[in-house]
């Protein structure tokens, strides 16, 4: 059966709508952002309370009333995405779509699964939303420059940690034929764990040489964690030095992306006008 054509008194409270929500330019789409991103942060802070003991033995109740108040107004606001939207199932399959239905689902999901509500702490990223709200381009641009860069690098960084796993595995065979057992490298696993915590430069200190030749080898392994470290950033750092794109806010009304050029007329991934 062919879907009936929107009414225009429907359209246009549709893009009315459209324009509160996913649009900052108005005042109404403002106001709208501020209000949603106060209450997203209360939300967290509410979790958080919920967590700690002393505080849910006093205010638990109320803690929990909060709680539902705001799954539900969340639930009400995914529901308008949902509906001011062209195409709802897009939508819901993008990053903030995901992001908005994980919000929610950790509160229904506490009807069945107790204890799952600590989950609702994945709100917080939905605070990603202040970047276009502010209308902060310029921090939004420095965003998708290093999210390209990490994307360009992830190939060579995947060889580096493959060369830095083999180092690990011959560094901890090696300390586990010089310490032992008897000063508490039982195994090739746990001597590959000292091999990371110290190669890292992390130092736990659960697990230490004690031989001469041990502290000497380890020495050698502290410094050459330093060089190691120094690796991945430079390769970031590269990456980085190649990109200086300029990009806008403008949420495409089609597909709803926003890693759009900022003279950009037409969205470069549906091709629909901006």
């Amino acid at each position: 059966m062919k879907k009936e054509a929107a009414t225009p008194a429907e359209s246009k409270w549709r893009h009315r709508l459209y324009e509160i929500i996913f649009e900052a330019e108005t005042v109404g789409g403002k106001t709208f952002d501020v209000l949603l991103l106060t209450t997203i942060v209360l939300s967290v802070a509410v979790v958080m309370l919920e967590s700690v003991k002393s505080v849910r033995a006093e205010y638990g109740m109320l803690l929990l009333q909060a709680e539902w108040a705001f799954t539900i107004l969340f639930t009400i606001e995914y529901m308008l995405r949902l509906i001011s939207v062209r195409r709802p199932l897009r939508y819901a399959k993008s990053f903030f779509g995901i992001i908005d239905l994980l919000a929610i689902i950790p509160a229904y999901a506490t009807l069945f699964l107790p204890g799952v509500q600590y989950l609702l702490a994945i709100r917080i990223l939905r605070l990603l939303r202040v970047f276009r709200i502010l209308k902060l381009a310029e921090f939004v641009s420095e965003a998708e420059v290093i999210s390209g860069a990490l994307k360009a690098s992830v190939k060579k960084i995947s060889v580096f940690l493959l060369a830095v796993l083999a180092l690990v595995t011959i560094i901890g065979s090696i300390m586990y034929v010089i310490e032992g057992e008897p000063h508490g490298f039982n195994d090739i696993p746990t001597s590959i764990y000292w091999a990371i915590v110290t190669l890292t430069t992390v130092g736990y200190g659960d697990l230490s040489p004690q031989t001469p030749l041990g502290k000497a080898f380890a020495s050698l392994v502290m410094i050459m964690g330093y060089a190691i470290i120094a690796v991945p950033t430079g390769i970031v750092t590269v990456e980085l030095s190649r990109s200086n794109r300029k990009i806008s806010t403008q949420v495409c009304p089609e597909c709803h992306t926003q890693d759009h050029d900022a003279d950009a007329v037409f969205c470069k991934y549906c091709a629909s006008r901006l």
